[in-house]
């Protein structure tokens, strides 16, 4: 007789025996507090050119403009305009700590400000392409 793999979605807790969610380590705006929203948006505006963007995986990264700087996540839902990012867009932004321990940071108030050339754009209400 065989045997089937356990296909329990998730890790159980220690205590109880039930599954339980693990939180994720990305901050969205939904989950960000308010004193670190605000904390970002005081932040100066930079400049930088999308990396990578997937809108399936819902985020993406940044180069930033200045010299031997790290790229920077971005998360779908800090992404304001109509247009879904590609590779080669120019776009500014507000820098914003990631906690707990806020030594890293992540691109906010992502904002296209010139369409890479020669690439399609899509627009967030446009239908997927699978």
């Amino acid at each position: 007789m065989a045997t089937t793999p356990d296909k329990s979605p998730g890790p159980r807790s220690p205590i109880s025996g039930r599954e339980f969610l693990l939180p994720s380590p990305i901050v969205t705006r939904r989950t960000r507090t308010f004193s670190t929203s605000k904390s970002a948006s005081q932040n100066p505006v930079k400049k930088g050119t999308v990396k990578y963007f997937c809108r399936h995986k819902g985020h993406g990264f940044i180069t930033q403009a200045e010299e031997n700087a790290e790229e920077l996540f971005v998360h779908i839902s800090d992404i304001e305009g109509e247009y879904i990012p590609v590779v080669g867009d120019q776009v500014t932004y507000k820098e914003c700590l990631i906690p707990p321990k806020k030594t890293k940071t992540q691109a906010v108030e992502v904002i296209i400000t010139h369409l890479a050339p020669d690439v399609k754009h899509h627009r967030w209400e446009d239908p997927d392409d699978d």
